[in-house]
């Protein structure tokens, strides 16, 4: 299971069921605490080329860290493995790779390398997750605490120019407009698609669409969410957005309005995806193959859907127009390794 499917009951058929009829979603938010550090507290210190990250371009936790990795120029200090967008009950799979088994950890499924640290591992296997190559057991899947960590623990590998996303003095704004983002958006996306009732399903609604409301007017007047700089906030808000109009829309039942049809906020997401370092990340062809060929108890005809025109990701946005520096005294980051270049099908139709 992915971080945003934790809570999913399994099935006898190999598929895993999300919703519970009669209740509302409610996440199992317990994640593998262990820290990799500069002092190495949790026997796990940071050293370059020890731990791989292990991601899915689909997951919107898994793509915050993509997003921080490629930021901070973390990508020589800390290997990649990405999962397909699929997987069963049981696990995330290696299956983009030769053979289906990633060329560094030599496993199938991520779930090796949980089991391989936690035997008869009880919950769900998430990405992101980041292992410890030379045992090959995972670390931590604590996706929050993985970026944060990107920022506070690996300066030492962060680029020439790498910006500063976690400024010590606005962190504790970031982390209030973060609760804000985290529960009411990036997963009141979820409370509404996984509800078990109309009940739950109408208050989720109304959650997420009010909070939606509230950011727009806090970024009708700023750039960015905290400062006149991308922060962590931002980044946690963008994943979701970018999966708003192809998926929680439709699929999760988000109707009301379409990102596309919310100016402000349309513009900011937007900014970001134009930005180096956000929108290439971003895979929309993995994006929904994920929801709608997983989620089979939401779409039991495993059908993903040919649209929405991606084609206007790449319009004006004019947000320059409000100021901010988004890198602050950074610089953007270099064009990603060609091993880590979205296909450009999957990717905004140019043409």
């Amino acid at each position: 299971m992915s971080a945003d499917q934790s809570t999913a009951t399994r099935e006898p058929d190999g598929q895993a069921s999300y919703v519970t009829s009669g209740q509302e979603f409610v996440r199992d938010t317990q994640y593998i605490e262990t820290r990799i550090t500069r002092d190495g507290r949790d026997g796990y210190p940071v050293e370059p080329n020890r731990y791989r990250l292990v991601a899915a371009r689909a997951c919107p936790w898994a793509n915050r860290t993509l997003i921080v990795r490629r930021l901070l120029g973390l990508e020589d200090a800390i290997s990649l493995g990405l999962c397909g967008p699929t997987h069963d009950k049981n696990s995330w799979t290696f299956d983009l790779d030769p053979g289906g088994v990633d060329p560094v950890l030599k496993i199938p499924r991520l779930k090796d390398a949980y089991e391989k640290r936690f035997p008869g591992y009880p919950k769900g296997i998430t990405v992101p997750a980041i292992v410890d190559v030379p045992s090959g057991e995972v670390v931590t899947n604590d996706f929050k605490q993985i970026t944060v960590d990107f920022e506070v623990e690996w300066v030492d590998y962060h680029r020439d120019g790498a910006p500063d996303l976690y400024p010590e003095h606005l962190r504790d704004e970031v982390e209030t407009v973060s609760k804000g983002v985290y529960t009411e958006v990036n997963n009141g996306v979820y409370r509404c698609g996984f509800a078990g009732s109309q009940e739950a399903y109408d208050k989720a609604y109304d959650r997420l669409f009010t909070k939606l409301d509230e950011l727009t007017e806090r970024l009708s007047s700023q750039r960015y969410l905290v400062g006149d700089t991308i922060t962590e906030a931002d980044v946690r808000l963008f994943t979701t957005l970018a999966r708003f109009d192809p998926v929680y829309h439709g699929h999760f039942k988000c109707n009301r309005s379409k990102l596309s049809e919310m100016p402000v906020l349309w513009a900011y997401a937007r900014d970001l995806f134009q930005t180096p370092g956000f929108g290439d990340t971003v895979d929309f062809t993995q994006i929904k193959q994920h929801y709608y060929i997983v989620h089979r108890d939401i779409n039991p005809t495993g059908i993903v859907p040919d649209g929405p025109d991606l084609r206007n990701w790449l319009t004006p946005h004019h947000r320059e127009e409000l100021g901010g520096r988004p890198f602050g005294d950074g610089t953007p980051p270099p064009p990603p390794q060609p091993n880590e270049v979205v296909p450009e099908q999957d990717w905004v139709p140019l043409s």
